[in-house]
């Protein structure tokens, strides 16, 4: 696949009357399809707008939509576009009329299959670009084996952190424990830490996304198979011991960490650093426990790696592998039993700050009814108990206060649409769930003047906007009712570019995307740009008061489209910002990525 399937023509410039916002990676026909205009009031006032198409011929033309909340000095009035009668497909373009002067890029109208698989498919580009060890794919850019001496790495005791976090408390203690072989997997971010439950949540977003037939590429059948490969190492099921993690992110003096320097994970191979210097944890990296041998393990780590491993026995019996089937199910019941039920903490990461998290009993209803069904598909009687398990769980969720929506921590949506289908007593309480989920979303596209469903003055509002556009999906299958497609419509063209700052978040899907994420090896490496990656997107203007910065990056800042500064579309306390400093904006990780994967393709099956 290439770029070029997914870029629309070049960019047609911006007037400084006004700026209209399209979906840049396609709208689909036969749904709804809205576009934004920021502009000046007044000037809006009496405008209409006109589509044309490839040979400037006008096919749709209209009034503007109502007067939207001010955005920001700037751009006091944002109207809407209803581009829903524009259904035959081809390339197009919005202009103006009326007295205001505007025009958009050219965007596409095609199928769902069109739009929206060579966009799932590009998320496993991302992927290939994310692998560590031995197995890197060269042609990604152009990556090289890495981190080879995770192959026999040291286990340590859980540190301690002060500051919030920021601060080890004291050296690294060994645990006396036999090296560990932890190579291979996929780094979780800008950075090549390696994170047993991130990993988990992409290698079962993967797996949901292929047995709904969605997507069944080789590459994706091939990262699926490089994700459970690297969590069955960080499983050693005869001493009953999961690994939490590879690397360490925050340090002291005396322990130097990944988040200390900026290189090519190849170098850290060639560092020499011997035992007693700071730098011998970048290249020796450390691996530490959730848990001692047969001891509890945090639920929500416990449920994630159960939840995948279930679903790999599920895969591998539907490939007729009962004998695979069997011992993936067997280490994710192992796994699930383990897991601590009444925690004090619920930690997923070194430091725990990392990855905060409050609710866990949602990974545990997923990982109980992918345990029911991998246990249905190899004839085990024990699928009613785990059932019922799962619905035990997902009541607990439902009474507590963590209640969230579909993302880098809450797996609730997908969980309650995998009981629904199995539980029919249990469905309509998970179902009023899963409509509750939406209704915040909902709710917060209404006093959004571009409909965004998610904060913006909060992390992670891309791969929210990615999680509602999934949840809408499975409460449409679960339900028969559409009623939430049309939403789910408008948070997808609200990541691909109809949004304050015209930009797609997710890199190569548009015309305008992240030039500059906040990741070492796109960076570095000078191969082009990081393909399938999804950003973090705005977030809170404060948040950007301070930027990465190491004397090894290669400074990289892009412009908006037309060489406009980012500050300009700045609005309502968010701010976004295209430079690889900004790990706050543009900042790529595995598990935006596999919710945005979790969402495209929630589009494609029916």
């Amino acid at each position: 696949m290439t770029v070029a399937l997914l870029l629309t023509s070049c960019s047609v410039p911006e007037s400084d009357d006004a700026l209209v916002r399209v979906d840049q990676a396609g709208y689909i026909v036969g749904e709804s399809k809205t576009a934004s205009v920021m502009g000046d009031a007044d000037a809006l006032a009496d405008a209409g707008y006109r589509v044309l198409d490839e040979e400037g011929e006008v096919v749709v033309e209209g009034d503007l939509g109502d007067d939207g909340s001010v955005w920001n000095d700037e751009y006091d009035a944002v109207r809407r576009i209803d581009l829903s009668d524009l259904d035959d497909a081809g390339e197009y373009r919005v202009e103006l009329t009326g007295g205001a002067q505007g025009r958009s890029p050219e965007f596409t109208v095609s199928s769902a299959e069109e739009v929206l698989r060579p966009l799932a498919d590009l998320t496993v580009t991302f992927f290939q670009a994310q692998r560590d060890g031995a197995d890197v794919i060269p042609e990604v850019m152009r990556r090289k084996p890495s981190h080879l001496l995770d192959a026999a790495a040291t286990v340590y005791e859980t540190p301690t952190y002060e500051d919030g976090g920021q601060t080890l408390v004291g050296d690294l203690e060994p645990s006396g424990l036999p090296p560990w072989d932890v190579s291979g997997g996929w780094f979780d971010a800008g950075d090549f830490l390696k994170f047993t439950g991130t990993t988990a949540y992409a290698t079962t977003a993967m797996i949901v996304a292929e047995r709904g037939g969605a997507t069944a590429s080789d590459d994706l059948a091939a990262e699926i198979e490089f994700g459970l490969d690297w969590l069955d190492r960080m499983w050693d099921d005869e001493t009953q011991t999961l690994a939490l993690q590879v690397g360490i992110g925050n340090g002291n003096d005396a322990v130097r960490t990944d988040h200390d320097v900026w290189r090519l994970p190849e170098d850290d191979d060639a560092n020499a650093a011997p035992q007693d210097d700071p730098d011998y944890t970048i290249s020796h990296r450390p691996v530490f426990l959730a848990g001692e041998a047969g001891a509890s393990i945090q639920p929500s780590v416990a449920g994630r790696v159960a939840a995948a491993f279930a679903l790999a026995s599920q895969r591998a019996a539907s490939q007729g592998d009962e004998e695979a089937a069997t011992t993936w199910l067997t280490n994710a019941a192992d796994i699930y039993a383990l897991a601590d039920t009444d925690p004090a903490a619920n930690a997923t990461a070194v430091p725990a700050e990392f990855y905060p998290e409050d609710s866990w009993q949602d990974d545990l209803e997923l990982a109980a009814v992918e345990l029911a069904l991998a246990a249905e598909a190899v004839d085990d009687d024990r699928a009613r108990g785990w059932l019922d398990d799962s619905v035990e769980w997902a009541t607990a969720y439902i009474d507590s206060d963590a209640r969230g929506t579909l993302g880098v921590g809450d797996v609730s949506a997908l969980a309650h649409a995998e009981l629904a289908a199995q539980d029919e007593a249990a469905a309509p309480r998970l179902i009023d769930d899963l409509r509750r989920q939406l209704d915040s979303g909902v709710d917060a596209a209404a006093s959004d003047p571009f409909g965004a469903g998610v904060s913006l003055v909060e992390f992670d509002s891309v791969p929210f906007a990615f999680g509602l556009i999934a949840t809408a999906g499975y409460y449409e299958r679960v339900t028969g009712d559409d009623g939430y497609r049309e939403f789910a419509e408008q948070q997808r063209a609200w990541v691909f570019g109809a949004n304050a700052w015209g930009s797609s978040f997710m890199i190569g899907a548009g015309d305008t995307y992240p030039q500059c994420p906040e990741h070492q090896v796109a960076n570095l490496a000078d191969a082009g740009p990081l393909l399938g990656a999804v950003v973090n997107g705005p977030n809170a203007a404060e948040q950007l008061e301070e930027l990465n910065r190491f004397e090894t990056m290669v400074p990289c800042e892009s412009d908006a489209a037309d060489g406009a500064d980012w500050t300009e579309f700045d609005g309502q306390g968010s701010r976004y910002l295209d430079d690889v400093g900004a790990w706050q904006t543009v900042e790529p990780a595995i598990d935006f990525t596999a919710t945005a994967l979790l969402g495209l393709t929630a589009g494609l099956q029916e």
